[in-house]
């Protein structure tokens, strides 16, 4: 059975591509625009893995981060950021929100799809 993967980001080409890239490699995606949506959509479902963007509208990602954190079936989600953002600090404040890793876009598929197999069990 295919692993479900949950994309959060308010770039449609951002999504469009990590989408498209991650369903290659057998994977099987949903997606959101931002934490908001993410947190509507996440009642419904429970994805094997989370990748949210840090910039969006409505709620960011650290706050999604937080919020999942405190949800007993997302305690132990992979949770990985994929973002513009660079800077260790923020970085670091994911990390304690509970953030499982942090890729800079862009990254190249390649490099995302060995990153998922490291953080997920199975894929």
């Amino acid at each position: 059975m295919s692993k479900t993967i949950f994309v959060v980001d308010d770039s449609a080409t951002m999504i469009m591509s990590v989408k498209a890239s991650l369903e290659m490699h057998g994977f099987k995606v949903e997606t959101a625009s931002d934490g908001v949506q993410a947190l509507d959509r996440l009642n419904t479902m429970t994805p094997d893995l989370i990748i949210t963007d840090m910039n969006m509208p409505r709620m960011g990602g650290m706050e999604l981060i937080q919020a999942l954190r405190a949800m007993s079936k997302f305690r132990f989600t992979p949770i990985l950021t994929l973002t513009t953002e660079s800077e260790s600090s923020k970085r670091d404040q994911a990390k304690r929100l509970g953030a499982t890793g942090w890729l800079v876009k862009p990254v190249p598929a390649s490099d995302l799809i060995k990153i998922i197999k490291q953080v997920l069990p199975g894929a």
